[in-house]
């Protein structure tokens, strides 16, 4: 279940997805990079980055250097706060950078702050109900912790992504300004990727929003092209890179629970 934050949050929260298993299977998941970083909030203690690996119940990632695949054993339920790239400097107050492809313990940052959500999952708290209350926590917290930095990169982002990713270093320099050099600074502190690497992940992720939209049966070569891929040996090696898969094992996969996290 993929529930959408309030206007006012959506400038930092791109969305929650929420996910539960009353069996006693496991689940094998796959969160793969959109530029994007986040919050897993957990109500089990059985949650694993690969076998043997125990990863905290409740735990922030970094920007994903590709994908990262977890595993749960029996039931669980687990809620995802995916945060737009920058807020996760805002939140944390650090480098995005230093973060990347980091598993964090929520515990070792806020504290106890975020225990009562956990609990709230454990006790089988209806979930809207429990992100109603995440809103109200960030909206609290985001009062007084903007600076001008983090307006600049919101709105390089925004033009980022109204262009699908084909931005070029002379178009960001009129945007913004500044020279490709200092902006890359800014976006690696901000972002944990530079722009020529984020406008990739945009332009991915523009390919796959083309391709689950697909009901006429383009071809993935014209979809790729669509896309601004030059050839489709390199978008094949772009997402193979960052998802793990070929576009048509990713068309093959059932459980889409979002357009970055995935069931195996």
């Amino acid at each position: 279940m993929q529930i959408q934050p309030p206007r006012h949050l959506s400038p930092y929260i791109r969305h929650y997805i929420f996910l539960e298993n009353a069996g006693s299977e496991r689940k094998s998941l796959r969160l793969f990079t959109d530029g994007s970083t986040g919050l897993i909030l957990s109500g089990s203690q059985n949650l694993y980055a690969n076998p043997g690996h125990h990863i905290p119940s409740s735990f922030f990632y970094g920007q994903p250097a590709g994908y990262k695949d977890f595993m749960a054993e029996g039931s669980f339920s687990m809620l995802a706060v995916v945060f737009q790239p920058y807020f996760f400097n805002i939140l944390l107050k650090i480098s995005a950078k230093e973060a990347k492809n980091q598993i964090i313990s929520a515990e070792d940052i806020l504290k106890n702050e975020l225990l009562v959500f956990q609990e709230d999952l454990l006790a089988g708290i209806d979930p809207e109900m429990i992100i109603a209350q995440l809103n109200i926590y960030f909206t609290r917290f985001l009062s007084g912790n903007i600076n001008s930095d983090h307006g600049l990169i919101k709105a390089v982002q925004q033009m980022m992504l109204a262009n699908k990713g084909s931005v070029s270093s002379k178009e960001l320099e009129q945007f913004t300004g500044y020279s490709e050099r200092h902006l890359e600074r800014k976006f690696e502190d901000y972002i944990g990727l530079s722009p020529k690497k984020y406008g990739r992940i945009i332009r991915l992720h523009h390919f796959i929003d083309l391709m689950n939209k697909n009901t006429v049966g383009e071809s993935i070569a014209a979809l790729s092209d669509e896309a601004g891929y030059t050839d489709q040996s390199h978008l094949i090696k772009d997402f193979k890179s960052h998802i793990g898969l070929t576009p048509n094992q990713y068309l093959k996969t059932q459980n889409k629970l979002a357009i970055n996290f995935i069931e195996l």
